[in-house]
């Protein structure tokens, strides 16, 4: 059974798209719950959590803290052997990810974890080098991020302390915990992410800002001070 966490900042306009993909996986019995960790919406996402069914939990603002507080929402209703699917809102994962998904899970040890593929919901050049980019970025580095979607089992993650309370690079943090103490698979099914970013900064100069960012994280600069800089 996969439970899944989904972290929200007035995310009712993409919140429906990655709700929607999870329907098939849910009726197959696959998902057991979704839980919304919102980090203090104005718009109509708690609206859109309550009409599907799925739980709403309230949590600092930061995908590392809401991530972490919904996980631990989870906690009394899961056993060792479920897993954990953490989302981004702005994600919707390709159609058949739960057959690909249900196999890596009956087949993996305890000390496994795995990622998506990644692609942009936008068909332009600039698109295509970034993808390009972020495949041998995780080819060669193992370092996917979050809008790649991240299975874990539950025993897994909590052996690894779960998400750290940080307001950006808990995605790369966590990561390299997994990578560790354990091992880390790509799937072939595809996360596609919203562009909007991208776009609004330029598909180049978003890059560059990302890998100055980056850059500073590994240089031990406070992700508060980095978050500054990435917005």
């Amino acid at each position: 059974m996969i439970s899944v966490v989904i972290p929200t900042l007035n995310s009712a306009a993409a919140l429906k798209g990655s709700l929607a993909a999870l329907i098939p996986a849910t009726m197959q019995g696959l998902i057991a719950r979704v839980v919304i960790a919102d980090g203090g919406s104005e718009d109509e996402t708690e609206l859109i959590a309550d009409s599907t069914g799925a739980e709403f939990v309230r949590a600092r603002r930061g995908r590392g803290y809401q991530l972490a507080a919904g996980a631990e929402a989870l906690k009394n209703r899961q056993q060792a052997e479920d897993w954990l699917l953490f989302l981004h809102a702005d994600t919707v994962l390709q159609k058949g990810w739960e057959q690909e998904a249900a196999s890596f899970v009956a087949q993996a040890h305890d000390d496994t974890a795995a990622y998506f593929s990644f692609r942009f919901d936008e068909n332009v050049w600039q698109a295509k080098i970034v993808e390009t980019g972020v495949f041998c970025r995780c080819a060669l580095l193992k370092l996917p991020y979050g809008d790649q979607a991240l299975l874990i089992s539950r025993k897994f993650y909590d052996g690894l302390g779960g998400y750290a309370g940080l307001p950006l690079f808990e995605d790369v943090d966590i990561i390299a915990r997994i990578k560790r103490e354990g091992k880390l698979t790509r799937l072939r099914s595809v996360a596609t992410t919203s562009a909007a970013r991208y776009k609004q900064n330029g598909y180049f100069p978003r890059v560059l800002k990302n890998f100055g960012c980056l850059v500073s994280y590994y240089r031990g600069v406070a992700p508060e001070k980095i978050l500054e800089k990435y917005q």
